[in-house]
């Protein structure tokens, strides 16, 4: 049975490329040297995309493929993908939402209490000999029962709030719209739960309408001694302001597991006071990677079997 053509835009981990390689005839875009003459050659033949959140697929290579189908991708994120050029061309688009909730969750908690309690400085304290040699550290602040707003609360958002809520916080949160959630607070104003927040988590998917959402005034709004933790999309954050109210002091801290033109990082990160930074962390679990893997490649399998798509963002118009 000749295999059905995939175009791969970025690198996965051995054993998702392993299977995937022996279901389909794969092509990978990232390590084309010429990469429009590598689209003009297979781009015909190819039927599917396989992509990461990060990567996405532009209009420009969704044109350059006249029999693309489905675009999958790895990862919940899919504000890289040219979403109105997949629309118009009755293209289907597949995230992996769900199996990297936890592990998201989890790490947001964690950079709270991080950085919270500054614990990346005292280890590095304990660790250098300062302890023996310059005594305790000075206090931090506590973590549990304060005030923190969810910004967002769709799967992470409300994974976040349930972890919350064993640590005795007084929890509000900003969405679309009311949701059910007992003993937490609707707060609809972004601003307005900044300013009721000790610590304002961002757990936004990213679009035009979120874009730069956390602003200077918002930043102002959670004050000289709020926290604040993006593990969403760096987009959802105005970068330049956060670096500005964390020199001046207008922001107590952020803990980020997302920057703009990541890896990249604008150079000012490296000194300013009171941040934590992830590398882009949230989902990086062997057993996450492996579930998105094999979600990618289930949505994949019901396409070309002509099955209901498990996780659809579009569906496939004809």
């Amino acid at each position: 049975m000749t295999k059905i053509d995939i175009l791969q835009m970025g690198s996965y981990p051995e054993w998702d490329e392993t299977v995937l390689d022996r279901l389909y005839r794969m092509h990978r875009y990232d390590q084309a040297a010429d990469k429009a003459a590598f689209l003009a050659e297979i781009g015909p033949r190819i039927r599917g995309v396989a992509t990461r959140g990060d990567l996405g697929i532009s209009g420009e290579v969704v044109a350059a493929l006249p029999r693309l189908e489905i675009v999958s991708v790895y990862g919940v994120g899919y504000d890289a993908v040219d979403l109105n050029a997949c629309r118009l061309r009755g293209v289907a688009v597949t995230n992996t939402p769900d199996v990297l909730t936890g592990d998201v969750a989890d790490l947001a908690v964690a950079m709270w209490l991080a950085a919270t309690r500054q614990m990346v400085e005292a280890e590095a304290w304990a660790r250098s000999g300062s302890w023996a040699a310059n005594g305790a550290r000075p206090l931090t602040r506590r973590a549990h029962g304060k005030r923190a707003g969810i910004l967002g609360l769709g799967r992470i958002g409300r994974a976040i709030g349930n972890r919350l809520a064993g640590f005795d916080m007084q929890i509000s949160y900003s969405s679309r719209v009311q949701k059910p959630t007992p003993g937490w607070a609707y707060v609809p104003d972004p601003m307005a739960l900044a300013d009721a927040s000790d610590v304002l988590f961002v757990a936004l998917a990213a679009t035009p309408q979120t874009r730069h959402v956390v602003s200077a005034p918002v930043l102002a709004a959670l004050g000289p001694e709020g926290l604040l933790v993006n593990i969403s999309r760096a987009a959802n954050v105005d970068e330049a302001a956060l670096i500005d109210a964390l020199v001046t002091g207008k922001l107590g801290g952020a803990a980020l597991d997302v920057f703009d033109n990541e890896p990249i990082l604008d150079p000012r990160f490296r000194d300013l006071p009171g941040l934590l930074m992830q590398p882009h962390i949230g989902s990086a679990t062997v057993e996450t990677r492996k579930a998105m893997g094999q979600l990618m490649r289930d949505n994949l399998a019901a396409h070309f079997s002509g099955q209901p798509l498990l996780t659809p963002v579009l569906a496939r118009q004809t």
